[in-house]
């Protein structure tokens, strides 16, 4: 699949902007899509707190350099706050590498593993990794390989599947590239670090009460 980067030189730095340019009010991500299965797949990855008050999805790619810039960022944001339930779409569509790990990510979920495969993965520095780093960070982990492998192959049709449908959902939103976040009821198309994250957060808060 062919598709542009939403991110371009000058998004290379982590940005905490206010957000006005992003996120305006009454502006929304869910017109047209079918807001259910963005927010309750039940195959789907999730962290945080299960009740919070504001969902955050996150679309990543495992070989987006943008993607492990945010992440600390985000994690620690999900850690401070506690109120915040995290969703993760895999939506692998830079290279056939990245496909390769977000299967083998959501094939650790099997063991229940999938947030260490997933912090493993994203903890490869650079872009372009091949699937043999890719396998190498996951065996540095408590992973069971010999399982993951196996689980691979059984779990196949499931896990593209739901790929498939991380994929419509962000075709139907109009996404352009990775990183992109729902944060309450706002789409942001951008890289962002802890200050970012927070605003978003407090936007969508602020836009829930109203």
């Amino acid at each position: 699949m062919n598709r542009r980067w939403l991110l371009g030189a000058a998004s290379a730095a982590l940005a905490a902007p206010t957000l006005l340019s992003l996120v305006r009010p009454g502006s929304s991500w869910a017109q047209g899509v079918d807001v259910k299965a963005v927010l309750h797949d039940p195959e789907a990855p999730e962290a945080g707190n299960p009740k919070g008050d504001v969902t955050i999805v996150s679309y990543f790619d495992y070989n987006c350099p943008f993607c492990k810039q945010s992440e600390p960022h985000l994690k620690k944001l999900v850690t401070t706050d506690g109120k915040i339930r995290l969703i993760y779409k895999d939506w692998p569509i830079l290279t056939d590498a990245s496909m390769y790990g977000a299967r083998m990510a959501l094939a650790a979920k099997q063991q229940g593993k999938y947030q260490e495969a997933h912090d493993a993965l994203l903890a490869i520095p650079g872009r372009r990794i091949p699937k043999d780093k890719m396998l190498e960070a996951l065996a540095s982990t408590s992973i069971d390989i010999k399982r993951l492998e196996e689980d691979f192959k059984v779990h196949s049709a499931a896990i593209t599947a739901l790929i498939r449908r991380n994929m419509a959902q962000a075709d139907a939103m109009g996404l352009q590239g990775t990183p992109a976040f729902l944060v309450g009821p706002f789409k942001i198309a951008q890289a962002l670090d802890y200050a970012g994250f927070k605003d978003a957060v407090a936007q969508a808060r602020a836009q829930q009460k109203s």
